[in-house]
């Protein structure tokens, strides 16, 4: 965010005389700076050292120059592409190097090029996404940008305004997910009874995964600039994100998150998916703390998953065992936003897709298909997002989060317990603010609300008091902005997030009492910690394949 940009940034300038001109004065100017600020320098890179090259992403105080470029070349680098829209450029550098990259006075800060992952009827009922068809909001005029891994039935939807590939290898979905996850925002259904939430919206196809679903920081950043870029001419509105990856930094020095923050500031509601790792209990939290990136930045809409449990009622509806759940690690927002039907999801799916030969008993028909995870529930989201704005088209995406959090429905059960059909384990779940944040996505109930809400619609920021055990939620305000979250009765805390998810109708979360105990999640090496508690390994997943593939009872 802006505010921790500025303390970051205001340190270590170098001074220079009038005649350090040439390129070897520059060089020295660089030397001299001595060794990097470690803040500089992502924690995954600061061990890196000898001749291996390094494929990186180098955010600059501003755009970078053809100046910058030179200078990385000269410690040995390379120049990949260029990121104007976030001030930053991607460089294949020697480990060496690492150091003298980050101790330029432009350099923000270094973060290696991580790898990403996509994150893996009935639920349109669940979440009365029939008011939007019945009122013909169907997305027309309205563009969504999906980046991902590319279309592969492009006769199954009406508008495919523009697609480009990010990945070397053409804009043909050939993993499947992508496909997927575009049918599930505006698939027309191709003659079935399966389509999209919004069939006639524009769609910007942006291919930034590969056939096996992989992609990296450097191949979605470059997608989300596209659309920025394309944003006026196809009236881009939404932008999807079912993919992500473990946070390593703060959003303030994350380049994936900074993407997305200017795609949202250029008008576009960015959706992201919160990650599938709900059961990861590698660090004791009980799946707390593993929201994925970029799902962890304040101003996008952060979606969870939940169970329809295959009726078209809401009364029986369980969240997703495997849905990850917040705060954020270290920045501790509270995440996710929203949750959304995805277990179990029927969509389309192309027919050379790879998903289809690893995974045949999920084929529903030739070319629909059976997929669950957070990937599902963003897209759903998105769809609503699209209807909202079609009929609302003067909402800013503040506005659309505010009004889809507000309108979401508040009622859940205490706990419910998951099986996971593969290993027969159960999986108890809690209905807190970091599980299901401020409730269950109701489209019906957003289209009918006229409430607007005026300023920033920023995740707030949980606080924990290690004397009681407790956390309390604050509001995550930039200087010189207001905040949605304020004290009136129109958008007070309890009347967004609901009194369920609070302790005895205070600003107090879940204390240690409640839900999860005090050795659990509250300790202050675990979710309170200043790095992610799953694990730092830039190849982990964000998408456990047993669980998005299968689902669970």
């Amino acid at each position: 965010m802006n505010s921790h940009v500025l303390l970051l940034t205001r340190s270590w300038r170098l001074s220079r005389s009038a005649k350090c001109l040439s390129a070897l004065c520059i060089a020295a100017g660089m030397a001299l700076a001595g060794e990097a600020p470690s803040h500089r320098l992502a924690a995954d890179l600061r061990a890196r050292a000898g001749s291996d090259v390094v494929d990186v992403i180098v955010q600059y105080r501003f755009a970078p120059t053809a100046n910058h470029h030179a200078r990385i070349s000269r410690l040995g680098g390379t120049l990949r592409s260029s990121m104007d829209n976030v001030n930053a450029a991607e460089y294949s550098v020697p480990a060496s190097a690492l150091n003298d990259v980050a101790s330029d006075e432009d350099v923000l800060f270094v973060s290696p090029n991580r790898q990403i992952r996509q994150m893996m009827d009935i639920p349109a009922e669940t979440v009365n996404a029939e008011a939007a068809a019945m009122a013909h909001y169907d997305g027309s005029g309205i563009g969504v940008a999906v980046i991902d891994s590319g279309i592969g039935l492009p006769g199954y939807f009406n508008h495919i305004a523009y697609y480009a590939s990010f990945t070397g290898d053409g804009a043909l979905d050939r993993w499947g997910h992508g496909t997927h996850v575009t049918g599930l925002i505006a698939s027309n259904g191709g003659g079935t009874i399966y389509t999209g939430i919004a069939p006639n919206a524009n769609i910007v196809s942006l291919r930034a995964l590969d056939q096996h679903g992989n992609g990296t920081d450097a191949t979605v950043i470059s997608a989300i600039n596209a659309a920025i870029a394309l944003r006026k001419t196809y009236n881009i509105r939404v932008l999807n994100l079912s993919l992500g990856r473990p946070v390593f930094e703060a959003a303030a020095l994350d380049p994936l998150c900074q993407a997305v923050e200017k795609a949202w500031k250029a008008g576009i509601v960015v959706v992201v998916a919160a990650g599938n790792e709900g059961r990861n209990n590698s660090a004791g939290t009980n799946g707390y703390g593993t929201i994925t990136a970029p799902g962890n930045d304040p101003y996008v809409i952060t979606v969870g998953a939940m169970k329809d449990m295959h009726t078209s009622t809401r009364t029986d509806d369980m969240i997703a065992s495997y849905s990850s759940k917040g705060p954020t690690a270290i920045d501790h927002f509270v995440k996710p936003d929203i949750i959304a039907p995805g277990n179990l999801v029927v969509s389309t799916m192309g027919l050379l897709a790879g998903m289809r030969q690893l995974y045949p008993q999920n084929r529903v028909t030739a070319t629909e298909y059976t997929l669950s995870g957070t990937s599902m529930a963003a897209a759903i989201t998105s769809g609503a997002a699209v209807a909202l704005i079609q009929k609302h088209p003067s909402l800013t995406p503040d506005q659309v989060k505010a009004r889809l959090m507000k309108t979401a429905s508040k009622t859940f059960p205490f706990t419910s317990v998951a099986v996971d059909p593969a290993t027969n384990i159960a999986y108890t779940s809690y209905y807190d603010i970091f599980t299901v944040g401020a409730g269950y996505l109701d489209i019906e109930a957003a289209l009918t609300n006229n409430d607007v809400a005026m300023g920033n619609a920023l995740s707030p920021t949980a606080v924990y008091d290690p004397a009681t055990g407790q956390a309390t939620v604050q509001s995550t305000i930039l200087p010189g902005t207001s905040t949605v979250w304020g004290s009136n009765a129109l958008w007070s805390s309890s009347t967004v997030w609901g009194s369920s998810v609070w302790l005895s109708g205070s600003s107090t979360v879940w204390g240690s009492s409640t839900v999860w105990g005090s050795s659990t999640v509250w300790g202050s090496s675990t979710v309170w910690g200043s790095t992610a508690p799953f694990g730092i390994s830039t190849t982990d997943s964000s998408e456990s394949n047993d669980v998005a593939i299968n689902g669970e009872n």
